[in-house]
């Protein structure tokens, strides 16, 4: 069992707002690491208090490369400056859609050599968020402890509380149906899956859904919003089979490129999400949730404070 006051909450700069709102949860101070730049791009990180014989706690996006090389970074300083546990929390863990190479593509599975790195500085504990494959999970000897973190809970009190009515889930693919049928049954609401193929790395086809959407709201779910897609493809798949209005849930709110300008232009009415990915605000089209109770909990259990 932790001490509080034995607790220090840091984060890489990417998830200094997300950390700052689980530290609130905790009632703990959330500790700003100290940056400065050099003129040659260098950046020096530093502890601004002792983090000897502490448990040390890091939110950490990995969203780009240099939020990935943060981490390791503050992974290995609680190493070298003998913090008692390194304990990491990874809301969205990039690549993840990169857990195997195909065979003979000569590809990195970046999804899975990023995490061994991850795990290669050592911490203690690591826990992810909505993974999209668990493969990561193994990617290690077997000596450090880990924990995929579900949002269920979240995404259910989101969906009861956000006004939609006579509403059906909708996974985007077969691959995500089983999540989807495990949120209906909290919900208690009808659910069915899309046809989607994929034949290029980010293009995929959508085929039909399945007529129990004709009259209701769809809600269509997944772990993530990229490109956007298919599930813009699905969004009107369902609409052609009935459906009266069509909104989209996703833990990830990746949105690349030009696909918020898409989704603001396409069929879907609102998009549900978390805060998971940096940078994600309400707005006219998005409504953002915060994963900080959760990431709270996760501590908190692990930790025993």
């Amino acid at each position: 069992m932790a001490n509080k006051d034995d607790v220090i909450l840091v984060s890489n700069q990417a998830s200094i707002e997300l950390g700052q709102r689980v530290a609130e949860r905790l009632w703990l101070p959330f500790t700003e690491m100290e940056t400065k730049r050099f003129a040659d791009g260098e950046q020096c990180h530093a502890f601004p208090q002792s983090i000897s014989g502490k448990d040390l706690v890091i939110v950490g996006v990995t969203h780009n490369d240099s939020s990935h090389q943060e981490l390791l970074d503050l992974i290995s300083g609680g190493r070298y400056w003998n913090a008692n546990s390194i304990n990491v929390i990874i809301p969205f863990l990039g690549y993840s859609t990169m857990e195997r190479a195909k065979p003979n593509s000569l590809e990195i599975p970046k999804g899975i050599t990023r995490t061994r790195q991850i795990f290669r500085a050592r911490p203690h504990f690591v826990a992810f968020v909505d993974l999209h494959s668990e493969a990561v999970l193994h990617a290690h000897a077997g000596e450090i402890r880990t924990k995929h973190v579900w949002s269920d809970e979240l995404v259910v009190d989101k969906i009861k509380k956000s006004g939609i009515k006579d509403y059906v889930l909708v996974s985007p693919d077969y691959g995500f149906s089983k999540r989807v049928a495990r949120l209906a049954s909290l919900l208690n609401c009808p659910h069915t899956a899309a046809d989607k193929d994929r034949y290029d790395t980010d293009k995929t086809i959508v085929g039909q859904v399945s007529s129990v959407v004709r009259g209701k709201t769809a809600i269509i779910c997944d772990d993530m919003i990229r490109t956007g897609g298919s599930i813009i493809q699905t969004a009107e798949r369902c609409l052609e089979a009935g459906a009266k209005e069509v909104v989209a849930h996703a833990t990830h709110l990746v949105m690349a490129g030009d696909s918020l300008k898409k989704f603001k232009e396409g069929p879907i009415a609102k998009v549900l999400g978390s805060d998971s990915y940096p940078s994600k605000k309400s707005n006219d089209l998005l409504d953002v949730y915060s994963i900080a109770p959760l990431l709270a909990d996760v501590i908190e259990d692990h930790l025993h404070i």
